[in-house]
């Protein structure tokens, strides 16, 4: 019976999360971003206003999170959390089993930019967050290369997700070449984020009421910075050098995953 009524209290508690999320963002938009163009209202530097609102937004995704730990959703563990303290510039490359991997990253790092649906930015609850922190536009043009390499040499933290959209659980990893070009082109050490969830949840196959029999484990592991100079060649095509970085991204997610017990079918 215990058990029973705290299913139903968790997947109460999981709504409430999710609408207060929307909801966050809708009032965030009308009441604190206004007050942080005001503030600069005289400055020129429009990354200043982006660099502010980023980190409101990181306050706000701590808070969800915790949100989320404190009404017995889940329980949330980071590993290796040093590698990033104090750091900007960095390409944080993730592998994205849940909905919820954004948030977590976003809530380790202040200074944080990343690439986020189209849709989001027509969206009436989150258009306003992702417009005020500067969020890069995933319109599937190529000029995103661009934009995410100017992002990373203005001193920002980038995170991207080389799936391109969440994992399908039992399924080899599939990567896209986009998380690879922007490594090159810009430079930036790229730093490795291996994420689980005990037991999954929130992913492709799962709507949000879908919740697992217990709480879940949300376990991010920061992985040592990856050296891709071998692998990145200036004397050779670029598409033969991404095409080889996205093999060795993919390779390396996996090993790691399957070092964590998650078995994935190779392709």
């Amino acid at each position: 019976m215990l058990n029973k009524l705290f299913y139903v209290w968790r997947l109460i508690a999981t709504g409430w999360c999710f609408i207060t999320f929307s909801v966050g963002g809708l009032l965030l938009a009308l009441f604190v971003f206004p007050v942080i163009n005001l503030i600069d209202v005289f400055s020129p530097n429009a990354q200043l206003k982006h660099h502010r609102a980023q980190a409101v937004i990181h306050y706000s995704f701590k808070f969800f999170l915790w949100q989320m730990v404190i009404l017995g959703i889940m329980r949330m563990n980071v590993e290796g959390m040093a590698k990033l303290n104090n750091n900007n510039a960095k390409l944080i490359l993730a592998n994205h089993p849940t909905l919820v991997d954004v948030v977590l990253l976003i809530s380790l790092l202040k200074r944080t930019n990343c690439v986020v649906k189209k849709s989001l930015f027509k969206d009436p609850f989150l258009k306003g967050a992702v417009k005020a922190a500067g969020y890069i536009n995933n319109d599937g043009t190529e000029a995103i290369i661009d934009e995410c390499a100017e992002a990373l040499k203005a001193g920002d933290n980038l995170v991207i997700f080389p799936e391109g959209t969440r994992s399908v659980p039992g399924k080899a990893l599939s990567f896209q070449r986009g998380a690879a070009h922007i490594a090159t082109r810009s430079g930036a050490e790229v730093v490795p984020v291996t994420i689980t969830c005990d037991p999954p949840t929130l992913t492709k196959a799962h709507k949000w009421y879908h919740i697992p029999s217990r709480p879940f484990c949300l376990t991010a592991e920061v992985g040592d910075p990856l050296d891709i100079s071998e692998i990145v060649m200036s004397d050779e095509p670029a598409t033969l050098t991404s095409r080889r970085l996205t093999r060795y991204l993919r390779d390396y997610f996996t090993k790691r995953l399957d070092q964590f017990g998650i078995i994935r079918a190779r392709a």
